[in-house]
């Protein structure tokens, strides 16, 4: 790890303030010298170490990353094996190598090996939340489900650490880390915790 980490939150949609809060918290608590900012377009990924993609809708986000130039950087670095990167909700299908409906509209980062189905537990009013277990966490974690998507399969060095009903809700490849819910909701930070000790 390097001596004063930064942290950047791809700030186009979704609980941004929510997770630079949070790693932000894990920072103060852990007492490492680091700083969380929102990266918006390409020259803001140019200092960071380790990125977060939140939630939303998966093509609005795939677009805009598109536009900024954001998109060909991150793939350019996720290439050269030299970004952490934690997606959350739209941010898991979007690190995922192939989607169950492929979709012109979404341009995937192909940075896991994975197959994501979107929308997988049903429509906004259908968000619930869920302890779930955690594979290395001591107890369960009330994961929040708003319009998540499900690993559907993984293969190669893609390794699932949670499922809910024998569906995957999260993964890990090295130092990518994808889930299916939204950990900046709750005031449980061991999943921030979990992604620092990671890069």
């Amino acid at each position: 790890m390097v001596n004063k980490i930064n942290i950047g939150v791809v700030g186009i949609q979704g609980a941004i303030s929510e997770h630079v809060f949070s790693m932000q918290k894990v920072l103060n608590e852990t007492k490492i010298p680091g700083n969380v900012s929102v990266v918006k377009y390409k020259k803001d990924l140019e200092n960071i170490d380790a990125l977060i993609l939140p939630g939303g809708e998966s093509t609005t986000i795939s677009r805009a990353l598109n536009k900024t130039g954001l998109y060909r950087e991150i793939v350019k670095r996720i290439k050269q094996n030299d970004i952490p990167i934690m997606g959350t909700c739209a941010g898991c299908v979007l690190l995922s190598k192939k989607l169950t409906n492929m979709s012109e509209d979404v341009k995937l980062l192909k940075a896991m090996d994975m197959e994501v189905k979107r929308n997988a537990f049903g429509r906004q009013k259908e968000s619930f939340e869920q302890k779930i277990n955690i594979d290395g966490f001591d107890n369960p974690y009330n994961a929040v489900f708003i319009r998540g998507p499900i690993i559907e399969k993984v293969w190669g060095k893609c390794k699932p650490l949670a499922k809910i009903n024998n569906k995957i809700v999260m993964a890990r490849q090295n130092k990518f880390l994808a889930l299916s819910f939204h950990p900046e909701l709750t005031k449980d930070l061991r999943i921030h915790k979990y992604f620092l000790e990671i890069l």
